[in-house]
């Protein structure tokens, strides 16, 4: 099937719009909106002020990493919508042979399958109670990056066998714990 250039633009235009509705949607609102601090039972907001400076840096951090995270995972998506794009336009080049035509649908295939790897271990992991993990695998080695309050040799020794478990026999899985 041959595809104009006008529709495969059309179509990832409009894929575009989709993905990033959904992700608007299902984004939570951040508010920094600081004329709607609210008094409560008569006390001046002067007393959330009297926090402790390590509490104030903990809450940061925190804000930081979800932030980096998103931003990994937005990163990520976006090259590999762009490596699937590609991918498209090569399909529907009509002087392809054969052969080429067949690595790109593997390409893709392969692009697909390790995007879902990514998501069910991201999500297998945090069911195990962490806070939040980022799974990032290009197919030879992986890197998983958890967020938790206490990190161990012990937990690092947990992930990789759930891993191991999962995937099977990875070359190379590192786990890194951030705060």
């Amino acid at each position: 099937m041959l595809l104009k250039k006008q529709t495969v633009w059309l179509l990832t235009m409009l894929s575009l719009v989709v993905v990033l509705s959904v992700y608007y949607v299902t984004s939570d609102p951040k508010q920094s909106d600081m004329a709607a601090v609210e008094q409560k039972d008569g006390k001046d907001a002067t007393k959330e002020k009297e926090t402790t400076k390590k509490e104030q840096n903990m809450n940061v951090v925190t804000e930081q990493s979800d932030e980096v995270f998103e931003q990994i995972r937005i990163d990520r998506q976006d090259d590999r919508s762009k490596a699937k794009d590609d991918l498209t336009k090569t399909l529907a080049s009509t002087d392809l042979s054969a052969e080429e035509r067949s690595k790109a649908q593997d390409e893709m295939k392969k692009l697909n399958e390790l995007a879902t790897t990514e998501k069910v271990l991201e999500q297998l992991i945090k069911s195990k109670g962490y806070e939040d993990v980022l799974v990032r695998a290009d197919g030879t080695e992986m890197k998983i990056t958890v967020k938790a309050k206490e990190h161990n040799t012990k937990a690092a020794n947990q992930i990789l066998r759930l891993v191991q478990e999962e995937m099977g026999n990875m070359q190379k899985v590192a786990v890194d714990f951030q705060p």
